[in-house]
């Protein structure tokens, strides 16, 4: 026989309304008082009738995360570290990718609020704003995550990119390179655009020359970083240095440096972006700046059901410090 929301209240120790008030994110509730009843529920295994409660106007407890590419491994990590927080707060977390796609990302929107989910997080690129102000309209809460756009009142939680790309630029420098470039995703990109202002900014300031044309664009895959990285060491005078927007660039750069018989990091010192577990393994390990993915997937949820429990009425900018990991992709250059 199914567990009850009966057997859970005998098993925690507590009434049924108190059970219910932590079900449908009701009232306040103590935090050990809301740990045990939800102890209690994962031992019995108690499954609420989620239809039931969507169609009386309650909490469904599931949430959404939609990001560009879970085959992302930073993204992967993302979902990891939303869905454990989410889980522990008694919600199920779905996933979509949406490849940075407006017209995918409005039809999960329109599947998500067919399914009556409690609330969104956000960590896609979205060009028509539209889309979400929509969701604005229509009292669906959601935050971003490792996204910011200013204009809408938001809650969202990112590392601060400017200071990332910084990081890398005073550490090529400090290294000796006078010769760089940059592979990143599209400057349409709010975290791209900053992540690359960052790096000119350090190069500025150590009066370094960074010209416009040292900024190369490519997807945000292993193939692409590939494929662009090529034409760049191709030139006849190819940079000693390159900054990659995030590690699945940065290993493109690894292969390309490989192809064309450089040596890393004798050669070329390669940076990447967000030291995700593809960092350790690669060959040499890479040189990165560390998003703390694990705080952000935390962060982004308590502020999404603090919203949902009706305690955050002010939207917040979080900015987490991102973090330069130094390992052997980079070296002071030969040449």
């Amino acid at each position: 026989m199914k567990p009850t929301i009966y057997d859970v209240a005998r098993e925690a120790g507590v009434s049924i309304a108190t059970v219910s008030k932590i079900l449908n994110g009701k009232g306040k509730i103590s935090p050990s008082t809301r740990r045990r009843v939800l102890e209690a529920i994962e031992r019995l295994g108690y499954q609420p009738n989620l239809l039931a409660s969507a169609l009386t106007g309650k909490r469904t407890q599931t949430l959404a995360l939609l990001v560009p590419d879970v085959a992302n491994p930073f993204f992967a990590e993302v979902a990891r570290s939303v869905e454990d927080r989410g889980r522990a707060l008694g919600f199920t977390v779905i996933l979509c990718s949406t490849d940075n796609q407006d017209d995918r990302l409005a039809r999960y929107l329109a599947v998500l609020k067919q399914k009556r989910v409690d609330g969104l997080i956000i960590g896609t690129g979205v060009e028509d704003l539209r889309l979400l102000a929509e969701l604005k309209e229509e009292g669906l809460p959601f935050t971003l995550i490792a996204r910011d756009l200013p204009s809408l009142p938001v809650t969202s939680v990112r590392v601060d990119d400017f200071v990332g790309g910084y990081l890398a630029a005073q550490h090529l420098v400090e290294l000796g390179h006078r010769k760089m470039a940059v592979l990143t995703e599209s400057l349409k990109v709010m975290s791209s655009r900053e992540r690359v202002r960052g790096f000119r900014q350090a190069l500025e300031e150590a009066g370094v020359p960074f010209p416009e044309e040292a900024v190369y664009t490519c997807a945000a895959r292993v193939d692409d970083g590939r494929r662009k990285a090529l034409a760049v060491l191709a030139a006849a005078d190819p940079p000693t240095a390159i900054f990659a927007g995030n590690d699945l660039i940065a290993i493109g750069v690894l292969q390309a440096a490989k192809e064309t018989g450089m040596a890393v990091p004798d050669d070329l010192s390669v940076v990447g972006f967000d030291n995700t577990v593809l960092a350790t393994i690669c060959d040499p390990p890479l040189t990165t700046v560390a998003q703390p993915i694990e705080e952000m997937g935390k962060q982004v949820v308590d502020w999404l059901v603090r919203e949902l429990n009706g305690e955050a009425d002010v939207k917040q900018r979080v900015i987490l410090r991102p973090e330069l990991i130094v390992r052997a992709s980079t070296a002071p250059p030969r040449r």
